[in-house]
């Protein structure tokens, strides 16, 4: 399965399954379900989703220093990061904000 996420104000944006449920549990929204967000709320859809990039970034380098304490190699990780996979939604969002235009899915 495949989220396509559209707006008015950009092109649409295709995401896998796996990291488009993520992205939507990330904004607190039913990944089973269609869903809108309201250009009033993109502020808050895109807080979540940098406080989220912050949090994992933050526990990779945790995970880093804790390995190197112990003298473990270092751990491995996804080869793409949440930061890289949410560049093009937030982009999305934020130019939505700006022209007055919804994000939806599924529809």
């Amino acid at each position: 399965m495949l989220y396509k996420f559209k707006s008015r104000s950009t092109g649409d944006l295709i995401m896998l399954e796996v990291n488009g449920r993520q992205v939507l549990e990330i904004l607190g929204k039913d990944p089973d379900a269609p869903g809108i967000i309201e250009a009033a709320d993109a502020p808050v859809a895109i807080r979540a989703l940098e406080a989220a990039v912050a949090k994992e970034e933050t526990d990779r380098k945790a995970a880093i220093e804790e390995a190197a304490a112990r003298g473990e190699p270092e751990p491995r990780f996804e080869g793409i990061s949440l930061r890289q996979r949410v560049v093009p939604l937030l982009d999305m969002l934020r130019r939505s904000e700006k022209a007055g235009k919804e994000v939806v899915w599924g529809v």
